[in-house]
C-alpha cells in the first residue's frame, strides 16, 4: 500500500522570484513532489520546471553542509570544516578589523537576485555596520525600469495582468521561461485565450512570438530606437490620448518634435524590422486601450537602458495607460513595515552621497552599487578602497560582466565570506563559506520590497540539515556580533513578525491567508497628482540635464566593426536560475550543455554543424559552446547560453567556469551613465568551429 502524501501550501522561492503558489507533498518527513496550486494568486495552478524540481536540491549529496574555512591559497580548494561559532567569529574579526583600519565603507555587502527577506536583512546589516555599499545586479535587472519610472511619473509602472487588457505588448519579456517578478505566464495566457491581442518584441521566435498578432524580431541593442519609432507613429498619426496628455504631462511638444527624427523608415535599418510592421504594431498598441507593456530586464542590459526605459514609460503615458486596470499600474503595498524603517535607513543619513557609485554620477534613487563600480573600488580604490565583502545568493564570477575582472577583484580582497547552498566558483574564492538553508527549510516572506503590491507567505516545510542556516538567521547573528544588538531580533522569526506587525497578523495567520495585497485603486493621480515635482508626468525630464543625461529619450549607435560582423546576445534559461542549479540531475538532463543558437545561413558560411563545438569571440574575450542550428533567430545574431559552469568539475580549477562563461565576452570599459550598466546584449562578435583537442 502506497504511503499517504500530505500536501502543504506555500510559495516558490530561491529557484526564482516569480512567486507561484505551490503544493508541496510530504511523505515520512521528506518532500517527494511539488505541483502548482490552482488557488495561487499569481499563477493559478501553473508551475515551471524549476519549481517542480525545487525540492531535489535539498537532498543533493554535494550540498554544502558545514561551515568551511580556507587553509590554503585563495581559490586552491583547500578547506577545513569549522563550527558556526568559529566561522562567525572569523567573519566578525575580519570585518571589524577592516572597519577600524579603513572605515565601514570599505566593506561591501553583496546580493544577487532578491529571493526573500534575506536581501533586506542584508541591507539592514550593512546600515547598522555603517556601510552604504550594498552591491547588487539591479543595474541590469529592475533598477532601470523602476528608477526611470520614479523620475518620470513617480512610481514603478507594473504590467497589470489581473485585469483585462485589449492589447499586451511584451518587450524583452518571455513569461513562459522566466515568470519575472510576479508576471506569471498563466495570467497572460488566460488573457490571450479570452481575446487579448499580443505584440512581441524579441530577437527570438519564442512561443509568445508565435502567439503574437505582431512579432517584431528586433536586432539586439536597438530597443530605444524602436520605442522612439512607436512614439513617432502614435504622435504623428494623432493616436495619443489628448485629454491625458494635455492635463497630466509636461514636455509633450518637445517630445513630439524630438520623435520626428525616428520615423519607422529611418529606424527600420537600425532595428532590422520592416517599417510597415513598426507602424501597424504601434497603431495596434495605441488603439487597444487599456494596453499593458510587459517589459523584461533584457531591455536593461545595454548602455542605452536609461533611454529605452524612459521611451517605454513615455509610450505608456501618451496612450493613457498609466495606472488604469489592464495597463501599467502603481501598485500599493499592503499593511506591512515599510522598507526604510526595516533596513534602518536612518543610520546612514548620508548614504546617497557616500555610496561608491555616487562618485560616478549615476541617477539619484539607484540604491545598490553596480558591479562595475564595486570592482573599481576594489582594484583602483576609487572613490575609496573596498577591502572586504560578504556575499549571499550570488555568484559574481558567472553573473558580473567581465569575468576576468571579477576574478581579479575577488583575488584582491583582504577578506571574503560567502553564503550559498553549493560550492560555486565564487564561493571557491572565499575565506569562509557558510552552508545556507534553502527554500522549504525556513519561514520567509516573498515579494517584500519589489514594488508589485503583494507579499507572499513562504512557510517552512521541512527541517534543514543540522548545520545549514537560513540567510536571515546568519545575518541576524552577524548583526548581533558586528553591530549593536539593539538593532537585531531574538531570532529570525521575530524579524518576520516585525515586518507583519502593521497588518495585525502573526506569521502563522499570514500563512493561512497565503498573501497580502495592497489596496487596489486606480488613477490615483486624479486626486493627488503624480509624485513628481510638477505633479505631472515628466515627458521632458529637465532635471536629467543636471545628471549629464538627455531630458528626452534618444538613440545612437557605433559604426559596425567588420572584424566582428555578428551580434552576440543571450536569454534566460527555462531550466536554471542564472548560474544556479546546474548540479541538479533532473534539470541538467533537460539542458545538459551550454547551447549556442546559430541561424542555418550563418552556420553554413562558417562550416558549423549541429552539435559542433563553437568558439565565440568578441573584442574582449572568447569561450566555447555547443552549436544548435535554428531559424528562430536572425542570421546576424548569435544567441549564446548564459550562466554556464561545470559543477561536476573542481570549482577551484579555472577551466570549470571560464570555458563556457558568457561573461568572458562582456566588458565594463563603457558603461551607461545613468545606472552604470554594461552592454550584455548586442555585442559585436565572430564565430568559428572549434577544433577538437
Amino acid at each position: 500500500m502506497a504511503e499517504k502524501i500530505e500536501w502543504i501550501k506555500t510559495h516558490c522561492s530561491r529557484m526564482d522570484h516569480g512567486g507561484c503558489g505551490i503544493l508541496v507533498g510530504i511523505c515520512n518527513g521528506r518532500i517527494v513532489e511539488i505541483k502548482g496550486d490552482a488557488d495561487g494568486f499569481l499563477n493559478q495552478g501553473y508551475c515551471c520546471a524549476k519549481g517542480r524540481h525545487a525540492h531535489e536540491k535539498l537532498y543533493d549529496s554535494n550540498r554544502l553542509k558545514t561551515p568551511l574555512r580556507r587553509i590554503g591559497a585563495r581559490g586552491d580548494g583547500q578547506w577545513k570544516p569549522v563550527s558556526w561559532v568559529e566561522a562567525l567569529d572569523v567573519i566578525c574579526e575580519n570585518l571589524s578589523g577592516i572597519r577600524q583600519k579603513h572605515g565601514a565603507k570599505s566593506v561591501a555587502f553583496c546580493q544577487g537576485m532578491p529571493k526573500g527577506m534575506e536581501h533586506f536583512a542584508l541591507i539592514r546589516l550593512a546600515h547598522t555596520f555603517g556601510s552604504p555599499n550594498i552591491v547588487a545586479v539591479q543595474d541590469v535587472c529592475h533598477a532601470p525600469r523602476e528608477v526611470s519610472g520614479l523620475h518620470t511619473c513617480g512610481f514603478y509602472p507594473v504590467a497589470d495582468y489581473h485585469h483585462p487588457s485589449q492589447v499586451i505588448l511584451l518587450w524583452g519579456s518571455n513569461p513562459p521561461d522566466t515568470n519575472e517578478e510576479g508576471e506569471i505566464s498563466s495570467l497572460l495566457m488566460k488573457q490571450l485565450r479570452e481575446g487579448t491581442t499580443l505584440i512581441v518584441v524579441d530577437p527570438r521566435r519564442t512561443l509568445m512570438a508565435e502567439k503574437a498578432a505582431y512579432w517584431l524580431q528586433i536586432r539586439p541593442g536597438t530597443d530605444a530606437a524602436l520605442a522612439l519609432a512607436f512614439l513617432h507613429v502614435i504622435i504623428q498619426e494623432n493616436l495619443y490620448d489628448h485629454g491625458f496628455v494635455q492635463e497630466w504631462t509636461n514636455g509633450f511638444d518637445l517630445l513630439q518634435s524630438h520623435c520626428k527624427a525616428y520615423a519607422p523608415e529611418s529606424v527600420a535599418g537600425i532595428c532590422g524590422i520592416d517599417p510597415n510592421l513598426i507602424r501597424e504594431s504601434a497603431r495596434c498598441y495605441a488603439k487597444g486601450r487599456p494596453a499593458a507593456i510587459g517589459w523584461g530586464n533584457a531591455i536593461e542590459q545595454h548602455i542605452t537602458a536609461w533611454d529605452t526605459t524612459r521611451a517605454l514609460v513615455c509610450l505608456m503615458v501618451v496612450c493613457g495607460n498609466l495606472d488604469v486596470p489592464g495597463g501599467n499600474i502603481h501598485a500599493l503595498d499592503p499593511s506591512v513595515l515599510g522598507l526604510a524603517p526595516f533596513v534602518r535607513a536612518d543610520l546612514v543619513p548620508e548614504k546617497i552621497k557616500e555610496m561608491i557609485h555616487a562618485h560616478f554620477g549615476t541617477v539619484p534613487r539607484l540604491m545598490t552599487v553596480p558591479s562595475a563600480d564595486f570592482r573599481r573600488a576594489v582594484l583602483d580604490e576609487t572613490p575609496y578602497p573596498v577591502k572586504a565583502a560578504y556575499m549571499q545568493c550570488t555568484n559574481p564570477l558567472m553573473g558580473y560582466a567581465d569575468a576576468d575582472l571579477t576574478h581579479q577583484a575577488l583575488t584582491r580582497l583582504d577578506f571574503l565570506a560567502v553564503s550559498d547552498v553549493f560550492m560555486t566558483p565564487t564561493a571557491a574564492m572565499a575565506d569562509i563559506v557558510l552552508p545556507a538553508a534553502t527554500q522549504f527549510e525556513f519561514n520567509d516572506i516573498g515579494h517584500y520590497g519589489l514594488g508589485h503590491g503583494i507579499v507572499l507567505a513562504r512557510k517552512k516545510i521541512v527541517e534543514p540539515p543540522q548545520n545549514c542556516w537560513p540567510d536571515i538567521r546568519i545575518i541576524n547573528e552577524l548583526g548581533k556580533r558586528l553591530t549593536s544588538p539593539e538593532y537585531w531580533f531574538d531570532d529570525e522569526h521575530a524579524m518576520l513578525e516585525a515586518v507583519l506587525k502593521p497588518s495585525e497578523l502573526t506569521f502563522d495567520e499570514f500563512c493561512r491567508k497565503g498573501h497580502l495585497k495592497g489596496t487596489e485603486t486606480f488613477q490615483k493621480y486624479t486626486s493627488t497628482g503624480f509624485k513628481t515635482a510638477s505633479k505631472k508626468v515628466e515627458l521632458n525630464l529637465e532635471k536629467a540635464e543636471k545628471w549629464g543625461l538627455s531630458p528626452l529619450p534618444e538613440f545612437s549607435q557605433k559604426a559596425p566593426d567588420s572584424s566582428y560582423p555578428l551580434l552576440l546576445t543571450s536569454a534566460k534559461s527555462p531550466n536554471y536560475l542564472h548560474s544556479a542549479y546546474r548540479w541538479m540531475d533532473s534539470l541538467r538532463q533537460k539542458e545538459p550543455a551550454p547551447i549556442c543558437q546559430i541561424h542555418p545561413l550563418t552556420a553554413k558560411k562558417a562550416g558549423i554543424g549541429e552539435g559542433d563545438d563553437v568558439k565565440i569571440e568578441t573584442y574582449y574575450g572568447k569561450m566555447v559552446q555547443t552549436a544548435h542550428i535554428t531559424d528562430r533567430i536572425r542570421p546576424e545574431v548569435i544567441m549564446a547560453a548564459y550562466g554556464w559552469w561545470f559543477p561536476e568539475e573542481d570549482s577551484s580549477h579555472d577551466e570549470s567556469w571560464i570555458r563556457s562563461n558568457y561573461n568572458m565576452l562582456t566588458h565594463v570599459q563603457e558603461l551607461g551613465k545613468a545606472f552604470g550598466t554594461p552592454t550584455l546584449k548586442g555585442i559585436p562578435c565572430r564565430i568559428r568551429k572549434e577544433s577538437k583537442a
